[in-house]
């Protein structure tokens, strides 16, 4: 399902177009992760979930100078936009998802199951195991920062591998995780393209009069700023990990939850 390295490189370009911003703008909606609840600041709903991602900004001493420059462009975005529009994410949270597993309703439908979650553990570190039998670790995951993406609920930085020899261990690792008949059993199923990312913050209070033009102008602004610095910094994509959320702020694991060396 996932795209080659080049189909992949294109379609991802161009969600950081001036010409997408004005298109996705237009159709943005507020996020259900993120409600206006008796205070003036959005609060984080319950969302819960598992996915494998790589470890979070607190945990990943690798990428802390990634990591400084995306909170950076976060700040930025944050300030630019109206009050309450986006809501940041911490960037303390920060990370790469890697495989998308199972999250809200379709959550809370099968933790009716008694043994569901260690089921998921096992599973997962059993793919873990068969892929690392196939494969040895590269140390060469290194992505670049393409440029501000405005999904429709939330804006995020898309990301995009240096180079082919970058690309194919993540997309490797998501097809042995998601072509696994016994994970497949447990209800859990491929439903995005990967379009690698860094979550800035997702929509709250959307202005009814939203100004697409000037916002989108606001948004490329922003990009060209940064994407013009020198020697940006790139993401280390080297650990992949099972962690489970109960919302978009904060991914926990125990230490004996599988996890890869990539």
């Amino acid at each position: 399902m996932d795209d080659n390295f080049q189909t992949y490189i294109n379609r991802v370009a161009r969600l950081t177009l001036p010409a997408t911003y004005q298109g996705q703008l237009q159709h943005i909606q507020s996020s259900p992760k993120f409600q206006l609840s008796g205070t003036d600041t959005p609060q984080a709903q319950p969302f819960p979930g598992y996915s494998v991602i790589t470890p979070p900004r607190r945990e990943d001493d690798e990428n802390s100078a990634f990591y400084d420059e995306i909170a950076g462009w976060q700040a930025q975005v944050v300030k630019t936009l109206p009050p309450n529009m986006l809501v940041p994410v911490p960037p303390s949270s920060f990370h790469v998802t890697l495989a998308d597993l199972i999250w809200d309703s379709a959550y809370w439908s099968a933790v009716k199951t008694p043994d569901f979650e260690p089921q998921l553990r096992d599973r997962i570190a059993q793919i873990f195991a068969d892929y690392r039998q196939r494969t040895t670790p590269t140390h060469s995951t290194y992505w670049q920062v393409l440029g501000l993406a405005v999904r429709t609920r939330g804006v995020t930085i898309c990301l995009a591998p240096k180079d082919e020899s970058a690309y194919e261990p993540i997309v490797a690792l998501r097809r042995t995780i998601y072509q696994n008949p016994e994970l497949i059993s447990l209800g859990i199923e491929q439903q995005y393209h990967l379009t690698a990312h860094v979550t800035l913050g997702y929509f709250a209070a959307i202005p009814e009069l939203l100004d697409v033009n000037a916002v989108s102008d606001m948004l490329n602004h922003i990009n060209l700023d940064w994407l013009s610095h020198d020697n940006l910094h790139s993401v280390w994509l080297h650990r992949a990990e099972l962690r489970k959320f109960e919302d978009m702020t904060f991914y926990s694991r125990e230490p004996d939850w599988p996890a890869i060396e990539l």
